[in-house]
């Protein structure tokens, strides 16, 4: 198949090397702390209490909910634009700002920091971390920052390459800063929001998908006052070493004793962190393994592999383990248990509980008791085919159906999960958690059993495909990268669900679709006292909702992508809707779909804010202008085109597709693609490594640089061949 159509059909591809797993694309992985207390800036007096928005998640269970109501069912209407500020940024956007006293802050991409008056969106102050920006080049997702922490006047935000800050919240000044990274030869990389527990703050990191060796996960603590390490918890035990460590023992244990099939490991804290003052907990969720297959089954025995793809109960003053429980034992399938989690109290069976509740990638809703760590309830919320059930100590079944050692298999969720890093919202009044839901299947490849043409050139390993929507598979368009293929009938439906769900029924209340297409990530979602349900879009559009129904109640055209949570705050007597909107944080999302908002206006990053009797117009970005196709100056020969495509697909599919993208389409006009010259020093000498574009000289050869210079050629000719046809005359 040619290069044009593989890349338009297919998104996700992984390889093994003998350290780890390499990321890549074709086209285109009611509780206790204490409100922060950030000093006040300018005349704007914030409602106390209920007016605050005061962690990423509103409160210490991080609920995403409000208990404002001054917009409500019969006003929402008059829902209109209040103020908009620009970030400098097309990247994406996936933190909830915090308001404290009148001050809104939050974070963008690398981990910068801003301070708005919350009122105006007039700007404080603003701080970057000068980046080591060479790292860009693993990130996963994209160079997001999912938020910052504020306690009792300062700001606590993780870089992009690993560093923790600790900022005054009046001045932005920094006040310490700690490198939390322990090994930088690994691909280390941090985009979760810090965690304050007790003394401590704790941040995790990610790595575990990309980079010639996959990272070992931990989450470090470091003293609020010095940023000293205080403890650092690994998800993988170490191999080498004997450990007197109870926890790491037990680890050890669920593991292959051969140290070449396990190190590093995987399993990073990305997201997914939350504390409990009263109990002394801090809370985890932990990423997959990393290899995936290779590592679970050795010689026919499946390994569980903890503390991976779990949610594990530390004590936040030494770090040690007080429960656990592995969401997906043997984890092969990609499903990380890192989706925020929310602290409630129900009344289960007429008792009332102290739980712990999680949507996680798997599928599966969990409500454990966040005390003992007893799971109360474990019942799948979206579409599932992996696991036949729970046993009774709530361990799944796993379906030997799915088990693509063998051969591919069409799994279900798709290794970008039912649910993952966008915030879901319980309301305390209905009783209902809200999810954003993303249905969508995959096929799972095993590259060592099912040998293709890339195959032979990867030298063995793994890789997934997504199944697109509609009639657009066709198994033999994979064949060349893939190898045989599996037939998929009825046609898999690829599309994002807004589902209120009842934790204690553990049943589906509502659902409302709202996308319907490529596999994109939905928008996360915040609920108020008001009956109200608030959600983003990828088309642009920031929908309220009737929390007891789900009917449509407003919705505002932003002209901007929204993939994080909206929140609201009240600022003189006045109730603001405020949200960042900028496409982008994962794999799926460096494209822009037909559809989208980035599709037709620029990805500029904005955070927007909205209030009752606003301007009736939303400001949008300028329109998308797209570079003209343009007929190459020089024919490449066929042998490079052909090892070009297997150097791009490995080293630069992940980043770059073809089409419109948040990063640079290399087969057009633009970045040095139609210089050889300028092409190899961005590639091999890092020409634009301030922006992200790490060099690669450590991987690939001039000569490997030419080739993939080749296939960028090849396929522009492609392109300006078919654009010829289409305005010829005789085709008219």
């Amino acid at each position: 198949m040619h290069a044009r159509r593989l890349a338009d059909r297919m998104t996700r591809i992984r390889r093994l090397r003998p350290l780890g797993w390499v990321a890549f694309l074709v086209a285109v992985g009611g509780c206790g702390q204490s409100t922060g207390q950030a000093a006040a800036h300018g005349t704007a007096a914030t409602d106390q209490g209920a007016g605050q928005w005061s962690t990423h998640g509103r409160d210490a269970g991080l609920t995403y909910f409000s208990p404002l109501s001054d917009i409500d069912t019969s006003n929402v209407h008059r829902l209109g634009f209040a103020w908009e500020y620009r970030l400098a940024t097309n990247r994406g956007l996936e933190a909830t700002p915090i308001v404290v006293n009148g001050v809104m802050y939050t974070s963008g991409p690398w981990g910068l920091v801003y301070a708005l008056n919350a009122a105006t969106g007039q700007e404080i102050w603003t701080f970057d971390p000068h980046n080591d920006t060479s790292r860009g080049r693993y990130a996963c997702c994209d160079f997001v920052n999912r938020g910052v922490e504020i306690f009792k006047g300062r700001v606590y935000v993780a870089s992009f390459d690993g560093r923790l800050f600790s900022l005054d919240g009046k001045t932005g000044r920094k006040i310490w800063e700690t490198d939390t990274i322990v090994d930088r030869r690994l691909p280390y990389t941090s985009t979760g929001a810090p965690q304050v527990a007790g003394d401590v703050v704790v941040i995790g990191n990610a790595g575990g998908d990309v980079g010639t060796g996959a990272v070992r996960g931990y989450v470090s603590a470091l003293d609020l006052e010095t940023g000293h390490l205080r403890w650092r918890f690994y998800t993988v035990p170490a191999c080498e070493a004997t450990s007197q460590d109870v926890d790491q023992q037990r680890a050890r244990e669920t593991w292959p004793a051969d140290c070449s099939l396990r190190a590093p490991g995987g399993g990073t804290v990305w997201d997914g962190l939350a504390y409990d003052e009263k109990l002394k907990l801090v809370y985890i969720g932990t990423g997959n393994a990393a290899p995936y297959y290779r590592r679970t089954k050795v010689k026919g025995r499946v390994y569980d592999d903890l503390y991976v793809s779990s949610i594990v109960a530390l004590k936040a003053s030494t770090g040690h383990v007080a429960w656990y429980y592995q969401t997906t034992p043997g984890d092969m399938w990609d499903y990380d248990a890192t989706a925020k989690m929310v602290l409630a109290d129900l009344t289960i069976h007429g008792r009332r509980r102290s739980v712990l509740m999680q949507a996680a990638k798997n599928g599966f809703f969990y409500v454990i008791d966040r005390r003992t760590g007893e799971v109360l309830s474990a019942k799948p919320y979206a579409e599932q085919n992996w696991a036949l059930g729970m046993d009774k100590k709530f361990r799944p079944i796993p379906s030997p159906a799915v088990d693509y050692g063998d051969s591919p298999k069409l799994v279900v969720p798709s290794t970008a999960g039912a649910h993952t890093s966008a915030p879901m919202s319980f309301d305390r009044i209905t009783g209902l958690v809200y999810i954003p839901v993303l249905e969508a299947q995959n096929i799972l490849v095993n590259l060592e059993t099912n040998p293709g043409a890339l195959v032979k050139h990867l030298d063995g390993g793994f890789a997934t495909a997504f199944v697109p929507f509609d009639d657009a598979y066709h198994k033999e368009d994979y064949t060349p990268i893939l190898g045989p293929l599996p037939d998929v009938s009825p046609r898999p439906i690829l599309r994002n669900v807004l589902r209120a769900w009842d934790p204690i029924a553990q049943r589906v209340v509502w659902e409302q679709e709202t996308w319907r297409g490529l596999a994109v990530f939905p928008g996360g979602v915040m609920s108020t006292a008001a009956n109200l349900v608030f959600q983003g879009n990828v088309d642009g559009r920031l929908t309220v909702l009737e929390a007891s129904t789900g009917r449509l109640l407003k919705s505002i055209d932003t002209g901007s992508a929204i993939i994080t949570a909206p929140m609201t705050y009240r600022i003189n007597g006045i109730q603001y809707v405020a949200v960042m909107a900028g496409w982008g944080g994962s794999m799926m999302s460096m494209t822009f779909p037909k559809g989208s908002a980035p599709y037709s206006y620029q990805n500029i990053g904005r955070i927007l804010a909205f209030r009752l009797d606003g301007s009736t117009e939303t400001p949008k970005p300028e329109p998308r202008i797209e570079s003209p196709i343009t007929q190459p100056e020089t024919v490449p020969p066929r042998d490079a085109v052909e090892r070009g495509q297997k150097l791009f697909i490995v080293n630069c599919g992940r980043c770059h597709g073809q089409g419109p993208a948040i990063n640079p389409d290399l087969t057009r006009p633009t970045f040095g693609s139609e210089h050889p010259q300028v092409f190899r020093s961005i590639v091999l000498n890092g020409a634009l490594v301030t922006g992200g574009m790490g060099r690669f000289d450590d991987t690939l050869s001039r000569a490997d640089v030419d080739d993939i210079y080749a296939y960028i050629t090849d396929v522009r000719w492609q392109q300006f061949k078919a654009e010829r046809l289409k305005t010829s005359p005789a085709q008219k």
